[in-house]
């Protein structure tokens, strides 16, 4: 039998891809795209209550920025607590009460209880997303961590493409197609049960925690489902416990060591948010405005959402060959390109342009979205590390709030040019931020 010293987060980054890393990704997958769901729901029945609801269109963007303004507090508070309680009870929490706000939102009488009930969806949303990546981030191995995480946001794309099909099939069926958009989004609700009873609890938490019989069980579990391929980790001798972690300080995030890279991933967050949620969260109803139906419009936003599934793809295929930076920023230029010609093509009216560079602009904004949840949780050490996340989402939701509000200003300003010109420039202040990060491909999370 080997004595190989191996701390427990050693032994986790030398197995491999396992049946037990399947299910967590799993796990973790399936309530991020029924976040994605959740999230896109809101531009289709925004698009059909600016018809039913008419008197009330004007108010109609406070909506979205209401969900948003709920996911900046959210992922704040989401990652301090995640750090303090641990990632898997609070992601379950989370998927439980935005579950069941999106349930009871799908009986608003009034835009005022669909902006109250959009804000407490957006606590649960805000909070479950960096949490859900922090966890699967710190069971990954570490040579395709990055990987792994693009894969866990490419479960994004699963969930808009159903919110499109809802959309595009369940809306435009009757005057109350929104109400049962809405009621599709309380599944979630549901799945909180199956999550806190089957997802493992970080182990390097359990270990800043001082909780190290509990962490010790859980590498067993994962090295049993290795089998052969885990002896030497499996007979590895740990090293003797250290002392329980001090708690960190929000303050932390600024220390000598942490500042510039959370400058970095704060403006990329953002600048990110910023942009994609004022094209995606606008899109249907700029097609509208177009001059297509709403059922065609639906239909356009389905297939260009389709696109965000091969951007994924090249994301997690490059995040490991070319590093996370350099992926960020390559995907985040060519978002800046594709929002200026779709710009212009809606002006044109020409189908083949909206689509082809609409889906040009699905395939690298998404692609961006991919390698920045990748970067985003190795930035930090274990103490703060959701609260890192957390609060680098949080701030992005702040521009995720204002996104939506900008677009009817930037319309009558210039219209659908000036609006995407816009983001363009926006997309290019990101990829300047994403080269101030470090590059940590392959490099251990500690």
């Amino acid at each position: 039998m080997s004595t190989t010293t191996l701390s427990r987060a050693e032994r986790l980054d030398r197995l491999p891809f396992t049946r037990r890393h399947l299910t967590l990704l799993g796990g973790s997958g399936i309530g991020w795209a029924l976040d994605a769901l959740e999230i896109s729901l809101i531009s289709f029945v925004i698009a059909q209550l600016s018809v039913t609801w008419s008197a009330d269109a004007a108010a109609l963007p406070w909506v979205a920025s209401a969900g948003f303004a709920g996911m900046a507090v959210g992922a704040a508070l989401g990652g301090l607590l995640a750090d303090r309680f641990g990632r898997r009870n609070v992601f379950a929490f989370t998927l439980l009460l935005y579950g069941v706000a999106t349930g009871l939102s799908a009986l608003s009488w009034s835009v005022g209880m669909l902006l109250a009930l959009r804000f407490v969806v957006g606590l649960g949303l805000g909070a479950e997303l960096p949490v859900a990546s922090t966890l699967v981030s710190e069971f990954a191995p570490k040579r395709i961590r990055g990987r792994i995480v693009v894969i866990l946001e490419a479960f994004w794309a699963v969930g808009w493409i159903a919110a499109a099909l809802i959309g595009y099939l369940v809306i435009p069926a009757s005057a109350d197609g929104w109400r049962w958009a809405l009621l599709a989004g309380a599944l979630p609700a549901l799945w909180a049960v199956v999550i806190r009873w089957r997802m493992p609890e970080s182990v390097r938490f359990l270990e800043s925690k001082g909780r190290h019989a509990e962490a010790e069980r859980i590498v067993r579990t994962f090295e049993q489902s290795a089998g052969d391929d885990a002896k030497i980790e499996y007979s590895a001798v740990t090293p003797p416990p250290g002392p329980v972690a001090p708690a960190s300080r929000l303050g932390d995030l600024f220390s000598p060591l942490l500042r510039r890279r959370t400058g970095a991933i704060w403006l990329v967050w953002f600048t990110v948010n910023f942009s994609y949620y004022g094209a995606f969260i606008w899109l249907p109803t700029l097609l509208v405005a177009a001059g297509f139906p709403l059922v065609k419009s639906f239909e356009y936003t389905l297939l260009i959402t389709l696109a965000q599934l091969p951007g994924y793809a090249v994301s997690a295929y490059l995040v490991e060959r070319w590093g996370r930076r350099l992926t960020l920023a390559v995907f985040l230029l060519g978002s800046a390109a594709a929002a200026v010609f779709f710009g212009f093509g809606a002006v044109s009216g020409v189908e083949a342009q909206i689509l082809g560079f609409g889906m040009l602009m699905s395939f690298f904004n998404l692609g961006a979205w991919g390698a920045l949840y990748a970067v985003t949780p190795e930035l930090y050490p274990t103490p703060l590390r959701a609260t890192g996340a957390g609060w680098a989402a949080g701030v992005g939701r702040l521009a995720s709030i204002l996104a939506p509000l900008s677009v009817p200003p930037l319309l009558l300003l210039g219209g659908t040019p000036v609006l995407f010109a816009v983001f363009s420039g926006v997309f290019l202040v990101a990829a300047a931020g994403a080269f101030a990060l470090p590059e940590l491909k392959g490099k251990p999370l500690e």
